[in-house]
């Protein structure tokens, strides 16, 4: 079942006079409990398009629908309902906040929608075992390895169990080891909550783990991009 479509979705920049197109009339579907990773040159547009689909900026034209929202379309309180309720996000830097334990990091997105603390605090605390960080519930950001943070990271996109998860370079700051644990945990955790997960990435190792491959070239997806394993 397609649960995100983009249809003829542009995005343009404008810098002074000049307008720089950074996608092109996009379409795309992604069906649910998919993995699809998405690749390409730097500046091609990847982070644009992963920042479109979860309403992060706005398309120049086209329609992009995902679940039961046009988000192309919806108001800052939809937008923020969207997001809190049906996405997740994993970025390059983890955005942990510093003075809060890995626990309470993971359990805030959950106690922001009304989520009794209880609730939260158990859902949490089996998210960060189920990513290997069961020893690591009250240690603060500071005290983690990068991989650890961002496999936190990773907990706490999935606290809400969103239907969608946007992961932008997870593994860009990490060292080979670390890389490949994140990569590891990464697939194994969302396949096993059923969520669709979109990948950017420039790791080719990461890129052909998924499902589906895409490769956006100059703000296009070009036929013969598409790599299905």
């Amino acid at each position: 079942m397609s649960i995100v479509r983009l249809r003829g979705v542009s995005k343009v920049f404008r810098s002074g006079e000049t307008d720089l197109t950074v996608l092109r009339g996009i379409d795309l579907e992604l069906s649910e409990g998919e993995v699809v990773s998405i690749s390409g040159s730097s500046g091609s547009g990847k982070s644009t398009l992963l920042n479109l689909m979860g309403g992060l900026d706005r398309p120049t034209g086209g329609e992009i629908h995902a679940f039961d929202y046009a988000v192309h379309s919806l108001n800052e309180a939809d937008l923020t309902e969207f997001r809190a309720r049906r996405l997740g996000f994993v970025f390059q830097f983890h955005f942990l906040l510093k003075d809060f334990t890995a626990l309470e990091n993971v359990m805030l997105p959950a106690y922001m929608i009304g989520m009794s603390r209880k609730e939260a605090t158990g859902r949490a605390e089996r998210l960060l075992t189920e990513v290997g960080l069961s020893e690591r519930l009250d240690h603060y950001p500071s005290q983690l390895s990068g991989g650890e943070r961002q496999r936190a990271a990773l907990a706490r996109a999935l606290i809400n169990e969103p239907g969608l998860l946007l992961a932008d370079e997870p593994t860009g700051n990490l060292d080979a080891e670390n890389s490949a644990l994140v990569e590891s945990v990464l697939l194994e955790v969302v396949r096993a909550h059923g969520a669709t997960l979109v990948i950017v990435t420039h790791d080719e190792r990461l890129a052909r783990l998924g499902d589906r491959r895409l490769r956006l070239e100059r703000g296009a997806l070009t036929r013969g991009t598409v790599e299905d394993r």
